[in-house]
């Protein structure tokens, strides 16, 4: 045995139950290339992915009945954007994912459900390397809002191929 400090403590026990890699979606290439780094990283951990997909009341703003049947509308159209993103994950990984769908901001839904629901490990969102910056949500938890994590980001920008994002995962 060396008398020699550790530098760093030992690793605690892994955890029992397995990592959970949100992405949050929309329908962005970005979000795509998310999606696939998380099913990747998912396989080779042993991980699920849950998928959280906010409706943003400000669209249904409107009267009262064409309101609410605007929300309905978009409420079904999410489930089935969700339902088609679970077949995509369940083809790449074998299993369906975790389905989240909430109603309000996206970034405080999404900083709410990752403060309830401690299953979820890391956060991993799609960034645009284009002109326009990298979105709003990224921008949000980069910056003054990164505090409120509790949880890794992991940002995959939309300028890497399936097979970097493979390469990497």
């Amino acid at each position: 045995m060396s008398d020699e400090p550790q530098i760093l403590p030992p690793l605690p026990p892994a955890p029992e139950s397995p990592r959970v890699f949100l992405v949050v979606v929309d329908d962005t290439q970005e979000m795509q290339l998310a999606l696939y780094y998380a099913c990747l990283r998912a396989r080779r951990t042993g991980g699920r992915v849950a998928l959280l997909e906010v409706l943003e009341p400000g669209e249904f703003q409107h009267w009262m009945s064409v309101g609410d049947l605007m929300r309905e509308e978009a409420r079904q159209e999410a489930e089935r954007h969700l339902q088609r993103l679970a077949g995509q994950v369940n083809e790449l990984l074998g299993a369906y994912p975790i389905l989240y769908l909430r109603e309000g901001n996206r970034r405080d839904e999404l900083l709410d459900l990752i403060d309830e629901d401690h299953s979820i490990s890391i956060l991993i969102l799609g960034a645009n390397t284009s002109g326009g910056g990298p979105g709003p949500l990224v921008s949000a938890l980069t910056g003054k809002f990164l505090s409120n994590l509790r949880i890794p980001l992991t940002l995959v920008p939309d300028n890497l191929s399936e097979e970097q994002l493979a390469s990497i995962a």
